[in-house]
């Protein structure tokens, strides 16, 4: 949260994302996470692509990569404006791009003993 210290925003979102126990109606044992080596640049570049659609004074997103189990967390955004309605529409926007556009891929592990990759290529 320091990332979005601002004395002037009257609103400041958090979104924490866990690791949860189930997927689509099968159990998860754990996820691996995979970041590509543009990852971090492009989160950056996500970052100040949605700032500048909702005018915020702060953003920050964080995301694992690595081997997480259930309860973990996975992702924290942070959006800071000076109304909450702003706050929350840019963190919104901010989680849904990071999935779509940073090349990170997860890997989840079944309780029945298959496996899953999701958003790769």
């Amino acid at each position: 949260m320091d990332a979005c210290d601002d004395e002037h925003a009257g609103g400041l979102t958090l979104f924490v994302g866990r690791v949860r126990d189930h997927d689509g109606g099968r159990g998860v044992d754990g996820l691996d996470y995979t970041g590509h080596p543009s990852a971090l640049a492009r989160l950056e570049d996500v970052c100040a692509e949605v700032a500048g659609r909702h005018g915020v004074s702060a953003l920050a997103a964080v995301h694992r990569v690595g081997t997480l189990a259930i309860g973990d967390v996975a992702v924290v955004v942070a959006a800071a404006a000076a109304h909450r309605d702003v706050a929350f529409a840019a963190s919104r926007d901010l989680i849904d791009t990071l999935k779509q556009q940073v090349p990170i891929w997860k890997h989840q592990r079944f309780s029945d003993g298959g496996e899953e990759w999701v958003g790769t290529p």
